[in-house]
């Protein structure tokens, strides 16, 4: 989770969640890397663990009216940006 890009390693959900809850309390964006090779970049606004949940929202930078929904299960790996 270095701020040079994604580590060859798939990185552990608690990592991620640590990053997310970071990001989500500082107001940073985050850039994620997800299972099916796609990419997610914004704002946490809320990072849920409940495991009926298990899921992050982001609101896209330039964006406070759009939030996307992402499992934590389908991130691979997570950044600030």
């Amino acid at each position: 989770m270095s701020g040079r890009g994604f580590p060859e390693e798939r990185v552990t959900t608690e990592a991620i969640i640590e990053v997310l809850g970071f990001a989500n309390g500082h107001l940073q964006p985050v850039r994620l890397m997800l299972r099916d090779g796609s990419e997610v970049v914004g704002v946490p606004s809320t990072v849920d663990v409940h495991p009926a949940a298990n899921e992050v929202f982001l609101h896209p930078e330039g964006s406070d009216d759009t939030e996307i929904g992402v499992s934590l299960s389908a991130i691979v790996s997570a950044q600030l940006v």
